[in-house]
Formats: structure tokens, sequence, C-alpha cells
């Protein structure tokens, strides 16, 4: 069995916050895996499926950011989930937004979530690092993570929330090297093919089927759909 957990602040008033970039992933993935509905548990929300195969457990705490290691941390205990099977999603100040880096263990960084995390569960858990920016100051890092993500942002940010859900079976199977190049291939603008030089002569030639789009990787789920509705509404800095 795999613990999944998003990291993030309960309450309509952090939903769209850059510091719950984790919970936002979280409701992306329970919406795309068909997931079991969300059931206060373990100090916070947890729901239940099936990814590449592999049992999952997914965890929202409801403990706040500070103490997010004590709900994250009974729910491994109850379920017997080594740290070498368990994922956390969560904002990184260090990383340009829309940036996406996996390791296994390392240090807290100044994230009051994580260091909680390595307190409760240990530390060689497998993190995902989802960039949000720095704000440029070190005084400035507490308004910065606590404010909702600015209109502009949605234009990675969705695509990247997408991704992040709809690609983590690769994670699970394949790794995190690939689950990184999978993922930033969602944030690369779409290209068309230069147009050939027409000869002389040469008859037009019509397209005798409508065009489709050949993926639908990049549709927008439930989650991002509903942050890109409320961010193209609401004014940001």
């Amino acid at each position: 069995m795999k613990l999944i957990v998003g990291l993030g602040n309960p309450g309509a008033q952090y939903a769209y916050n850059r510091h719950n970039i984790g919970f936002l992933v979280a409701d992306e993935i329970h919406a795309r895996h068909g997931f079991t509905p969300w059931r206060s548990r373990f100090q916070g929300l947890v729901s239940s499926g099936t990814i590449a195969g592999d049992k999952v457990t997914l965890v929202k705490p409801n403990t706040y950011m500070n103490e997010s290691g004590r709900s994250a941390g009974e729910a491994a205990r109850f379920f017997k989930i080594p740290l070498s099977d368990t994922i956390v999603f969560y904002d990184e100040l260090d990383l340009a937004p829309g940036k996406v880096r996996v390791k296994v263990g390392g240090g807290a960084g100044g994230h009051n979530g994580i260091r909680s995390l390595d307190a409760h569960i240990g530390n060689e858990f497998q993190r995902v690092r989802i960039g949000i920016g720095h704000p440029g100051h070190k005084g400035q890092v507490s308004r910065h993570v606590l404010s909702d993500f600015a209109k502009v942002d949605a234009e990675w940010l969705d695509p990247l929330i997408n991704s992040l859900a709809i690609e983590l079976p690769i994670l699970l199977k394949d790794g995190a090297s690939s689950y990184m190049n999978k993922v930033a291939l969602a944030l690369k603008p779409n290209t068309k093919e230069p147009k050939k030089a027409k000869q002389p002569g040469a008859k037009p030639v019509q397209n005798s089927k409508p065009t489709t789009p050949s993926s639908t990787d990049n549709n927008p789920g439930p989650m991002a759909a509903a942050l890109k509705a409320l961010l193209s509404i609401t004014k940001k800095d």
C-alpha cells in the first residue's frame, strides 16, 4: 500500500493559497483516479483507491500545516506503511513557479509541514516539491505563501496540477525521473510545424477531416477547472 499526503491548511480562506498546492494536487488525484469519498479520519480527510495496481491511501491533514505530521503519522502507523511507500506533495519556495523536483529525504528547507513530518514519521519519504517561487525577501515569505495564486498563474498551474495527477502511475511504476519528464511536457507550449513553401503550380490541399485534439491530457480536471474559474473573477497581485 502507498500513502500519499497533500500538504495545506484546512478552511475556505486558505483553499487557493500557494501554501495549499499540495491539497490542490490531492483533490485532483482524488477526482482523476476514482477514489472513495473523503471522510474524516486520522485528524484529516482520508480517501482510498488504486493507482497502477497499488492500493493507495490519500490524506489531507486537518491539523494545519505546522502539525501535518500528526495526521500523516497516524495513517502511516495504522496501515503499517513504510517511509519508502510514502509520497508527499507540497509547495517549494526555492523552485521557480511550475518547476517540479522529486527526491527522497533531505532537509525541511524551512517548510514547517515537512519539519513536522520528519518529526512524526521520519525523513526518508518521497518528496514531490512543487515550485511557487520566492518573493525575494525573507520578510515577505509568510505573506507570499498565504496569498492566493495570481490570475496569471493559471496559465501554468492548471496544466501542472492536471499532469501531476494524471501521470502519477509513472511515479509509482517507473520512478521520479520519468515522472518529472512527463510532467514537464505539460508545461511546454504547443508548437505548430512550420508551413512548407508552396510549389509553383501546386493545387491547394483541402483537409477531408476536421481537426481534433490528439490527447486529453491537457484538459483541466475538476479541481483545476474550479481554480481557473475562481482566478478569472478574482483580482490578484
